[in-house]
């Protein structure tokens, strides 16, 4: 369905593109063939087409106002448009935001309303502008007309004898007598145009060769002939199809003449048929020569005729194609700004419940702390109050202990001061005895004989130190 209905919007912008192409090359058509009419006939209504140049200035200035105007205004809303664009671009979704969108909105719409507004007034008066000069240009048509029924009907043109020949007073052939009728109805008749001005003559033969010389012309002869009467533009058609005719039997009388001329010449120079046949051979050659490259510029401008036509056809494909990957470009480009306008919706909410989660995780955890550290110092405090005790009963045991040593060493004391008192020894003292050997190393340094029979081939003993022996 969107594609069907896209189909049909580039249908009718390709339409409408193709319109105002063929309007706009229209209205150039007709400027420049004003301008042109405007030319031929300045020198004759210097004063009217002064005024017409000074109105013509004049609507032209208006035009370019209007034109800069009318551009002011559309730059206007489309930098509106631009405006609104970047406001949906990187922003958090917010009430205020949407009422400042809002307030865009309505003015990008008042905006054009407003433009809307203007320029189908400026079309309306327009619209009178045109019946009202429609009406004005019938009028003088009207005026034109009732000029035109003083003029003298029924007025007959030259027909020329039909005569072969124009002698001279010698009797000698000059000129066949066709040229000489053609050259006599032109001269009697007006000149090359018929007595018309060169534009009506144009104009006349534009639209006679349009209708192929049909006589629905007189119509449409009408509108490019305002000054000229059905009765005018009918003898004027006579005498086109006399001068087309004589012009015609000229073309044969030349023809004629010169073939005549030709026989005369061969019939002189018979003696030279070598050198006749070997022109008349090249002059074939010549023609076969130029009806060849003349074919060959037709196919040259046929092919480049076709080549105009599809580059022509090829461009406004290219055009089309254009204009409607611009289209589905800028969908794609407001699908996706609408897509990611939804997925960072999306994402702010997640971030906001994951931010909330987050909050009520680390208000529980808090809780769960307070709880456990609640749980700690109740612990600790009784843990404290439990070890305090156990010092304070280590404590007591400790001093009993110790005033239990106390008893001891002093009931030992009072038994050492009783045995004092029964044994009572007097012993003097004697530092010689610290250099005599003790009793133990006597006993060591005792020699020992040998307890067995027999040589004593090995004796096992202690080693003595170096520093030792001889002590």
């Amino acid at each position: 369905m969107q594609s069907s209905d896209e189909r049909v919007v580039l249908a009718k912008t390709a339409d409408f593109l193709q319109k105002a192409e063929h309007l706009r090359k229209l209205a150039d058509k007709h400027a420049k063939e004003r301008k042109w009419n405007n030319c031929s006939r300045k020198n004759d209504l210097k004063d009217c087409f002064c005024s017409l140049e000074e109105l013509e200035n004049k609507f032209n200035s208006e035009l370019k106002i209007e034109v800069i105007r009318v551009r002011q205004q559309l730059q206007k809303i489309r930098n509106s448009v631009y405006r609104f664009q970047g406001q949906l671009i990187d922003v958090k979704p917010s009430p205020d935001l949407i009422e400042k969108l809002k307030d865009i909105m309505s003015e990008i719409e008042s905006s054009i309303n407003t433009f809307k507004e203007e320029q189908h007034q400026s079309f309306e008066e327009l619209l009178k502008e045109e019946r009202t000069c429609w009406q004005e240009i019938w009028a003088f048509e009207k005026k034109i007309d009732a000029w035109s029924l003083t003029v003298k009907k029924g007025a007959e043109f030259y027909i020329t004898p039909k005569v072969r020949l124009c002698m001279d007073k010698k009797g000698k052939e000059v000129l066949p007598a066709e040229v000489m009728a053609l050259e006599a109805f032109l001269q009697q008749t007006g000149g090359k145009m018929g007595g018309w001005d060169q534009y009506d003559h144009q104009s006349f033969l534009k639209v006679w060769t349009k209708h192929h010389g049909k006589p629905s012309y007189r119509t449409e002869a009408k509108f490019y002939l305002p000054s000229k009467t059905e009765e005018d533009i009918r003898l004027h058609e006579d005498w086109y199809l006399e001068l087309c005719r004589l012009q015609e039997r000229k073309k044969e009388a030349i023809q004629k003449w010169r073939a005549e001329r030709r026989r005369e010449k061969e019939a002189r120079l018979q003696e030279q048929e070598s050198e006749a046949e070997r022109r008349e051979h090249e002059a074939a050659a010549a023609e076969a020569q130029r009806l060849k490259q003349e074919e060959e510029r037709r196919e040259a401008a046929a092919r480049l005729e076709t080549w105009r036509s599809q580059r022509k056809q090829q461009q406004e494909q290219e055009e089309e194609q254009r204009l409607r990957e611009e289209i589905l470009q800028r969908k794609q480009l407001k699908e996706e700004r609408r897509r990611q306008l939804e997925v960072k919706l999306a994402i702010e909410a997640h971030i906001r419940q994951k931010k909330e989660e987050e909050e009520l995780r680390l208000l529980e955890q808090e809780a769960q702390e307070r709880a456990e550290m609640e749980e700690r110092q109740r612990l600790a405090a009784e843990g404290i109050r439990r070890f305090q005790e156990r010092d304070l009963h280590k404590l007591e045991t400790k001093l009993q202990e110790k005033q239990a040593k106390e008893e001891e060493e002093l009931e030992r004391v009072k038994k050492q001061a009783k045995l004092k008192e029964k044994v009572e020894s007097h012993i003097t003292r004697d530092p010689s005895r610290l250099c005599k050997p003790t009793k133990g190393w006597k006993e060591h340094t005792k020699e020992i004989g040998p307890t067995g029979g027999g040589p004593v081939y090995q004796m096992f003993h202690r080693a003595v130190p170096a520093w030792r022996q001889g002590l």
